[in-house]
């Protein structure tokens, strides 16, 4: 699974591709981004590749992507590989 983190610095937009896995624990699927310390959960592969697209916009409001130099501040894009 990728993905992709956006976001924009006056007038400039980046993107940062971000690879993600999902494994099945415990009868819930377990969605991690392999580049960040970020994982999230869901009772479907879909619902928790969702949770995970969120716990990563929140968590790059804060820090910058692996290899950005800009602020984040946008959408995360989660899509099937």
């Amino acid at each position: 699974m990728l993905a992709a983190v956006a976001w924009q610095n006056p007038g400039v937009t980046r993107q940062v591709r971000l690879t993600s896995t999902v494994t099945h624990e415990g009868g819930r699927y377990v969605a991690r981004c392999v580049q960040v310390e970020v994982a999230s959960q869901g009772r479907t592969i879909r619902e928790a590749l969702d949770q995970l697209r969120e716990a990563l916009e929140l968590y790059f409001e804060d820090e910058r992507p692996p290899g950005g130099d800009e602020a984040p501040a946008g959408p995360v894009e989660v899509r099937d590989a």
